[in-house]
């Protein structure tokens, strides 16, 4: 899951390191950023992660379905994904 580290490396690509609240690029000199936007952009980070988690679930849940609708036992449907 993103974290708070994330979010600030991925609204300053220039950050390398992290230590507390401060951060430094490849130079050790600090980088100032927004704490608001930081944890901003953390919600979005986060959110993103859910929703490709339920996609990935509901694909899963849709393909099995499918295999449902070709016939298929739930025995064989195991086999298949394991």
């Amino acid at each position: 899951m993103a974290d708070l580290h994330d979010a600030i490396r991925s609204l300053n690509p220039t950050v390398i390191t992290i230590s507390g609240n401060v951060a430094t690029d490849k130079d050790g000199s600090i980088v100032q950023y927004d704490m608001a936007q930081a944890q901003a952009k953390l919600v979005e980070l986060q959110t993103a992660e859910a929703q490709a988690e339920q996609a990935a679930k509901d694909a899963k849940v849709s393909a099995l379905a499918k295999l449902a609708k070709l016939g298929l036992t739930e025995d064989e449907v195991k086999a298949l994904i394991g």
